[in-house]
């Protein structure tokens, strides 16, 4: 069994006043990733470890944040608990892959940015990246969690 949150498609201006459904910041991401943990974790009958709960609460932050700058906006969150893993997906309105930055510009000056990316792949046991057939990407970052968050398996 899994806990799922799941949103639908953001909406233009147009249709500003309406109840939208799903994270609008990267701030309602982390609520629904504490949720999705704490009810699993409550369920289990065990507390997530902290350092579990925080690398999940950076990821979602991550491409939540990343979706925002770069692709446009979100136009899709999801995540769920699957076995031993948590599933994070964000999906947004730009094709283009996420890339690394190197963090000095050619000119030798620091950037500002660009590390979110490379700290979702680091925390994450595997990340996908596909394209929407409606078109955008969706990012899935997979990260392992430890027995007291996932779903237990008997053994025979």
């Amino acid at each position: 069994m899994s806990e799922q949150y799941r949103t639908g498609v953001t909406r233009s201006s147009a249709s500003a006043g309406r109840v939208r459904r799903g994270p609008r910041s990267p701030a309602e991401a982390r609520g629904a990733v504490r949720r999705v943990l704490s009810e699993q974790s409550h369920a289990r009958g065990a507390a997530c470890e902290p350092d579990t709960l925080s690398d999940a609460l950076l990821v979602a932050s991550e491409l939540t944040t990343n979706a925002m700058l770069h692709g446009g906006g979100v136009t899709g969150f999801d995540v769920e608990v699957v076995g031993e893993n948590l599933y994070l997906s964000v999906s947004d309105h730009e094709r283009t892959r996420p890339v690394a930055l190197d963090p000095v510009d050619r000119h030798g000056r620091h950037r500002c940015g660009g590390r979110g990316w490379p700290i979702v792949c680091r925390l994450s046991h595997t990340v996908l990246v596909s394209d929407l057939p409606t078109g955008g990407k969706r990012v899935t970052a997979v990260l392992p969690l430890p027995t007291g968050c996932r779903e237990r398996v008997d053994r025979v």
